[in-house]
C-alpha cells in the first residue's frame, strides 16, 4: 500500500508544484464506522506525503444513534478503545467519548502533532464549517455505500460536502471488494 501512496504523492507533488499550490492543512472526517481506521490511515499518509498538518474530526449528529445497545459507532481500532468509564448518554459524555476516540486514533497513527476536533450538528454542515474554521486545504472522507455512485447521485454527506466546497475532496472507498 505504501508504494501506491508514494506514487500518488509524487504525482500530487508534481501537479501541486506546477501550480505553486501548498497543501498545509488536511481535515480527516471520521464517523466511527469500523472502516474509520482505513480512512484515518489513508488520509494521514496523504497529508504526511504533502507535509501537511493533520486534523481529525468527528461530528456528533444524533445522540440516539450512540445510545444503541445493538451498535455503537464509537468502536475504535482493534484493541485501542475502552469506553467503560465514559458515559455515552449525555452530550458531555458523547463529546468525551469522541475526544477519547480521536486521541486513541492519534496514538494509533503515532503522531502527537495531530489536532483533534469534535463538532455537533448536521454531518456535512459541520465538516464544511470545521474546514473553514481551520483553513483546511483538503478534506478526506470515506464512502461506505455498497453502491457508491448511486449514493453520490441520490445524495449523501459526501455529495453535500462536494457540492458546497471549493476544496479538493479525497474520498476513501471503504466497501469490501469481492
Amino acid at each position: 500500500m505504501n508504494s501506491v501512496f508514494e506514487q500518488m504523492r509524487r504525482n500530487l507533488v508534481v501537479r501541486i508544484n506546477q501550480h505553486n499550490i501548498k497543501m498545509e492543512k488536511v481535515l480527516i472526517a471520521l464517523d466511527y464506522d469500523p472502516t474509520a481506521q482505513k480512512i484515518a490511515e489513508a488520509g494521514y499518509q496523504l497529508a504526511k506525503a504533502m507535509d501537511a498538518e493533520v486534523f481529525l474530526l468527528h461530528v456528533i449528529s444524533d445522540p440516539v444513534y450512540y445510545a444503541s445497545r445493538d451498535y455503537s459507532p464509537i468502536m475504535g481500532f482493534n484493541g485501542y478503545m475502552d469506553l467503560g468509564s465514559i458515559q455515552k448518554d449525555s452530550p458531555d459524555g458523547l463529546k468525551d467519548a469522541s475526544m477519547h476516540y480521536l486521541e486513541k486514533t492519534r496514538k494509533h497513527l503515532g503522531d502527537d502533532s495531530i489536532q483533534i476536533l469534535v463538532k455537533e450538528g448536521d454531518f456535512a454542515d459541520a465538516i464544511l464549517k470545521a474546514a473553514k474554521e481551520i483553513h483546511a486545504d483538503m478534506i478526506v472522507m470515506g464512502s461506505h455505500s455498497q453502491k457508491w455512485l448511486e449514493k453520490i447521485v441520490m445524495g449523501s454527506v459526501t455529495e453535500k460536502v462536494l457540492s458546497h466546497t471549493n476544496l479538493p475532496l479525497f474520498i476513501v472507498p471503504t466497501k469490501k471488494r469481492k
